[in-house]
């Protein structure tokens, strides 16, 4: 059984910056894709930024404010989210696909103030 464990969330200030980890309990490498999703209260769970092979994807509204990396050697994928808004403001999931299945993690909340 895949394990992803999310750390890195928190409280920030609008304009601020949090980058979130995501590690994996095996090599990231075995994985189809992996990425990041968002959900806020009320709201469905959304794509945030998602990295397959060579690719990388980001939603429109976090398009030049998130960036996600992947250290292959750590079996670790971040998500460096700078310039926060309050609409940032969800839990925040990490989701990777393999051929033996979909898996996510815990989630961790990252709240933005106005």
């Amino acid at each position: 059984q895949v394990q992803l464990v999310e750390s890195g969330g928190g409280l920030v200030q609008a304009g601020g910056s949090l980058r979130l980890s995501c590690a994996a309990s095996r090599s990231i490498f075995s994985f189809d894709r992996i990425g990041w999703y968002r959900q806020a209260p009320g709201k469905q769970r959304d794509l945030v930024a998602v990295v397959s092979g060579g690719m990388r994807n980001y939603a429109d509204s976090v398009k030049g404010r998130f960036t996600i990396s992947r250290d292959d050697a750590k079996n670790t994928v971040y998500l460096q989210m700078n310039n926060l808004k309050p609409e940032d403001t969800a839990v925040y999931y990490c989701n990777a696909d393999s051929w033996d299945g979909g898996y996510w993690g815990q989630g961790t909340q990252v709240t933005v103030s106005s």
